[in-house]
């Protein structure tokens, strides 16, 4: 009888696992793992928020099993040692994993790959996370591509919606000892600082299901204009489950077809602009998986000689903490606190105004957010950071500066998103809202802070320090 190791990481699902499907086709008996090894990510560990939502995954995940009979066994240390460990102890001969693209986790899978086949164990590991394989796509010049469009132009062309992976069946889990409990990696807060994402999410692969239902039945069908506006549940808030894996891209693809195709088979919703959008999570990855030095360095090296305003602690605070008087900046960032989430579109606006207008280098943001977003994942954080810092791929070019004011009338006209995140505003008439300097008597009476800084003359200051970077 031979038994199969399954190493999950960030493919925290049943369905549509590659792994876990060849293991079960393959072997009479599985062990699935999860291995707790945050100091071999470098210096990209999970976050706060980010090991939050783990732990509800992993117990999401192990739930799920436990209905099959069986159970998530859980290690910490060494990923090598552990499953060299676990080799012995349960018989297996051979080790599947699904892919992950960051730097350092290629480098230690090639590492642990090598090891375990010096040992006769076999290793195979597969696709679970994306449309596909980076290396898959160049251009005609046998070079990655740094734009967008065309590169979104070739993907498109090699999707199909294709029928995802059932659960396998039969599931048999092997049993074995000296496993850690979930509670002992400490992932969830000591001090209960997470009822608001508690109240905002349901972590898991159901959860993931569920999210994709309530998108395909309010948001979908004007996904082009609703996903611009914060106040609204107009786009996916699938980002989370993508990044730990508990829904895949080909599950949306096809789920998300199925499900509109069953409600109104004669009118069918247009979906090309959310695939779109799953394209640039594509894109992301690619970005990181051909270029690994952007999370730290400028995909454009020419912005290297742009001069960053100095280090200035209070500024970063009253920004981290939704502090800085301008009103969308602060709800946003009130949100990203509240409930480990931020809409796309105040995300750019929040963005732009420290890379901008306090003119406060990208990494500063790019922490923060790596520390308080659900969502946080190397590829997407790092390409949304440099594209709205005007140095990244298919940047937003510099002088395109989000202006909180005018966005937040356009996108939030009625305040429903302000009045939400700022309740010492929240019932000022829409005018004053926007702008509540406009009344200083009243800003002191309401314990709102004053602007931190001069929208207009941020911007002249920030467009003079690109023309001085450009010599």
């Amino acid at each position: 009888m031979s038994t199969a190791i399954v190493w999950f990481r960030r493919d925290l699902r049943l369905s549509d696992n590659p792994a876990l499907h060849q293991a079960c086709a393959h072997h009479a008996e599985v062990v699935p793992l999860y291995i707790h090894a945050p100091d071999e990510e470098g210096d990209w560990a999970p976050g706060a928020a980010s090991r939050w939502w783990l732990h509800h995954a992993l117990q999401a995940l192990d739930a799920e099993l436990r209905e099959r009979h069986g159970s998530l066994h859980i290690r910490t240390g060494d990923s090598l040692k552990s499953l060299i460990e676990i080799v012995k102890q349960s018989g297996a001969d051979t080790v599947y994993w699904n892919r992950l693209y960051e730097p350092a986790f290629i480098e230690r899978d090639k590492r642990i790959k090598a090891a375990l086949r010096e040992q006769s164990i076999e290793v195979h590991s597969f696709n679970g996370a994306l449309w596909q394989e980076p290396w898959q796509l160049l251009t005609n010049e046998e070079q990655p591509y740094r734009v967008f469009t065309p590169y979104w132009r070739k993907l498109r062309t090699m999707l199909e919606e294709t029928e995802p992976l059932p659960v396998p069946s039969p599931l048999r889990v092997a049993s074995i000892k000296n496993g850690v409990s979930l509670s002992s990696l400490e992932l969830s807060p000591k001090i209960a600082w997470d009822q608001g994402m508690l109240e905002a999410w349901t972590p898991g692969e159901s959860g993931a299901r569920s999210m994709l239902e309530l998108f395909a039945d309010d948001a979908v069908s004007d996904y082009a204009t609703a996903r611009d506006l914060p106040a609204r549940h107009g786009t996916s808030r699938l980002s989370p489950h993508l990044h730990f894996g508990e829904i895949s891209p080909r599950q949306i693809h096809h789920g998300l077809s199925n499900l509109l195709r069953k409600r109104d088979p004669k009118k069918r919703p247009d979906i090309e602009p959310y695939l779109r959008e799953l394209g640039w999570r594509e894109f992301a990855h690619y970005l990181l998986y051909h270029f690994p030095k952007t999370p730290t360095e400028n995909f454009n090296p020419k912005f290297e000689r742009f001069k960053w305003a100095p280090a200035n602690k209070v500024r970063l605070e009253r920004w981290q903490q939704g502090r800085t008087g301008i009103p969308l900046v602060d709800a946003g960032m009130r949100e990203l606190w509240h409930t480990g989430w931020m809409h796309n579109r105040v995300r750019m606006v929040v963005a732009s105004f420290l890379t901008k207008n306090l003119r406060i280098h990208w990494h500063h943001g790019a922490r923060w957010f790596w520390d308080t977003l659900v969502d946080a994942d190397l590829a997407n954080n790092t390409l949304g950071w440099q594209w709205v810092a005007g140095c990244g791929a298919d940047a937003a070019p510099y002088f395109r500066i989000f202006n909180p004011v005018t966005q937040a009338q356009k996108f939030d006209a009625k305040g429903v998103y302000l009045r939400r995140w700022l309740p010492e505003l929240r019932d000022l008439p829409d005018a004053l809202l926007h702008e509540p300097w406009k009344d200083g008597e009243l800003l002191k009476r309401r314990g709102y802070p004053s602007p931190m800084i001069d929208l207009g003359e941020s911007r002249q200051a920030a467009l003079y320090a690109y023309q001085a970077s450009r010599g």
